[in-house]
């Protein structure tokens, strides 16, 4: 583990190789699982501010959902979180033809209809944080659905840092993730 300043980073994250593969996993990630996706306090607001934009991006299934549980619900933990459709997919699942689980709230803002992409959390993956009081804690979320994601990873030798390089930006900035790069240079010396 290695500090940027308010962060304590897990070395996987320089280690470790990821690209998904929808191909092989069909968006597992987004149906998978006990829990909706994390959110951050401002995303609930954002979700309730865009709800009618993105409905039409959205299934039946999922407008049902929200409009029964509200555009966020508090997660057995204690924190906000997507709703779920049978206890199984995010509510903001939509499937295409392929059967592959996309995000419709990002195919909404590819579509222009929003200025916002997704939950952070959902950017970010396979990277989770986690705040705690001094620091934030950032890191590698293995999970064996995402197996021919890290296959593809290592075929393509792409870090996890560098995958999500946009979303890392996102959450803490142009100057973090350039002293990440340097820490990871360092690393890999």
């Amino acid at each position: 583990m290695f500090q940027i300043s308010n962060t304590i980073v897990s070395e996987e994250i320089l280690d470790k190789d990821f690209v998904c593969n929808l191909n092989a996993c069909k968006g597992a990630c987004c149906v998978d699982g006990q829990s909706g996706a994390p959110l951050e306090d401002g995303e609930t607001k954002i979700l309730d501010a865009i709800f009618e934009k993105v409905r039409p991006y959205l299934s039946d299934e999922g407008i049902a959902v929200i409009e029964e549980q509200g555009t966020f619900v508090k997660g057995d933990d204690g924190e906000w979180e997507t709703p779920l459709v049978n206890n199984n997919e995010c509510a903001y699942v939509i499937f295409d033809d392929r059967g592959i689980a996309k995000c419709g709230l990002e195919e909404a803002y590819h579509q222009g209809a929003t200025d916002w992409k997704k939950p952070v959390s959902c950017h970010l993956y396979p990277v989770r944080t986690r705040k705690y009081s001094e620091f934030t804690a950032v890191n590698y979320h293995k999970w064996e659905i995402c197996d021919p994601a890290c296959a593809l990873g290592n075929e393509l030798k792409v870090p996890i840092y560098k995958f999500v390089k946009e979303a890392l930006i996102r959450k803490f900035g142009e100057s973090w993730y350039a002293e990440l790069e340097e820490v990871a240079e360092e690393h890999a010396k």
